[in-house]
């Protein structure tokens, strides 16, 4: 069965291939028609899509799913639909003295077919904003869903099967093995979103043909508040990033460094905060369940070890709920812990939040950089000459001053990691860019003087040769 699936993935491949070479630069009309089909797609199944995420969770806000999914991805077209004209324009260069009067321009050209392997978190957005942008390239698209949201992928492909030819826009299903195969198709390029771990064997697997990738992976992203921040609005925006998703999101804020001195006060306001967010967590439609009895045991594991070790808990349930039988896991806050337990050394990727304190700016700086590059950092703060020293001396993929996440949701700015936390770089242009061939191309003219330089050499090529070395 699973042998016959993968020629079918091959043959899949195949088809895009030989379409592409059919129709190797798609005008600017096809590319806006894909991108409205793509964009039809998002609107008329909003109550499909909720539905079927919700009941891959066991619980996942609908309004989460319609604010973090369909709105970041019907942005993102909307767009690329309005920009693409410009994007696609080829884009004249300077020509150096030498040259002149010969003409560069860089001519964007599609790559071919590119694949988008999309994990479990956010499986809409994370599927559908990168198809974004290789189709507003040019390209042809398959993609792979994750097997932990089996519901979700079964609609996707049935959507994407009515809304797309097959050798347009495709998505392919399975488990882990189909994913193996998947990565190791000669895709003109390949982006996958997921785990640093993971990421590590789609890279190995993409080297073998040779195909460039781009890496959305996480790790540890921090949040830092600074003695001059306005700590209720620090605590109100780390709460909320932090619980999205019920913090199964790669660029929550992983864990918090705060003034020395101010840990207790940080967790009693944040434990009032979460629960002004949710008074109720069990039966609350607006608290997502964890995707999976795998990760639930991971997340109560890592909990149960800090506990042991003598770190500080606070579970914070107002309503007192147990949740036995669910997949929910109450906001928990852990303050002492030592830096050697999970939860310090892994990316969490859930509601728990560590919390340490620093003695100044540089030992919070020196924290950061102790660890591999986060994908996010957080700074919150008035003082000026402190953000600048975190902005200049830290490294991570992208940051938001005063608040958490908002950078990955500005169309104009790139998103991606750095080091261990991914490679390059989508979104916007910046996608339509990285799904594209910049090819450099010069025109020469009549008038050109080049002759003079080829064989026979002699006295001609000597003054032309001393001249070029004079004005370059």
């Amino acid at each position: 069965m699973l042998q016959t699936r993968q020629n079918a993935l091959r043959g899949r491949f195949a088809s895009q291939r030989a379409a592409f070479e059919a129709q190797p630069f798609p005008d600017l009309g096809v590319r806006k028609d894909r991108l409205k089909r793509l964009l039809a797609l998002t609107e008329k199944h909003e109550a499909d899509i909720c539905a079927a995420i919700d009941a891959d969770f066991g619980g996942r806000s609908a309004h989460e799913t319609r604010l973090a999914e369909l709105f970041v991805v019907r942005a993102g077209i909307r767009h690329a639909l309005s920009h693409l004209k410009g994007w696609m324009r080829e884009r004249r260069v300077a020509t150096t003295l030498p040259f002149l009067p010969g003409k560069n321009c860089l001519m964007p050209q599609p790559l071919g077919v590119v694949g988008v392997v999309s994990p479990w978190n956010y499986p809409f957005q994370l599927a559908v904003a990168p198809a974004t942008a290789a189709l507003a390239a040019g390209n042809r698209v398959l993609i792979k869903p994750s097997e932990l949201t089996p519901a979700f992928s079964t609609l996707l492909a049935r959507l994407a099967g009515e809304h797309f030819a097959p050798d347009e826009a495709s998505v392919v299903t399975g488990d882990a093995e189909m994913g193996k195969a998947f990565v190791s198709l000669p895709f003109d390029h390949l982006l996958f979103t997921g785990s640093t771990a993971v990421g590590r064997q789609v890279a190995m697997a993409a080297a073998a043909n040779l195909t460039p990738v781009t890496l959305e992976l996480g790790g540890k992203s921090p949040a830092i508040f600074d003695p001059s921040c306005d700590l209720d609005a620090a605590v109100s925006g780390v709460a909320y990033g932090k619980l999205l998703n019920a913090g199964q999101t790669c660029i929550a804020p992983d864990y918090l460094l705060v003034p020395k001195g101010q840990a207790g006060e940080v967790a009693a306001k944040l434990a009032a905060a979460m629960a002004r967010l949710y008074p109720t967590l069990r039966d609350n439609p607006d608290y997502t369940a964890i995707i999976s009895d795998r990760h639930h045991q991971r997340l109560s594991g890592m909990v149960a070890e800090a506990r042991d070790a003598g770190a500080d808990i606070v579970e914070i349930n107002p309503a007192g709920e147990n949740f036995d039988a669910t997949r929910k896991i109450p906001p928990t806050l852990v303050s002492n812990a030592d830096p050697n337990l999970r939860l310090m050394r892994e990316e969490i990727f859930g509601p728990v939040l560590p919390i340490l304190e620093y003695a100044e700016i540089g030992d919070a700086i020196d924290h950061v950089n102790r660890a591999d590059r986060p994908l996010a950092l957080y700074w919150f703060g008035n003082d000026r000459g402190n953000r600048q020293r975190i902005l200049r001396e830290t490294i991570a993929g992208g940051v938001t001053i005063n608040d958490c996440m908002l950078h990955l949701v500005q169309e104009n700015q790139p998103f991606g990691g750095v080091g261990a936390s991914g490679m390059g770089a989508y979104h916007g242009e910046w996608g339509f860019r990285t799904f594209s061939k910049e090819k450099p191309v010069f025109l020469q003219s009549r008038l050109s003087a080049g002759s003079l330089l080829r064989p026979p050499y002699g006295k001609t090529f000597e003054r032309l040769y001393r001249l070029l070395n004079l004005i370059t």
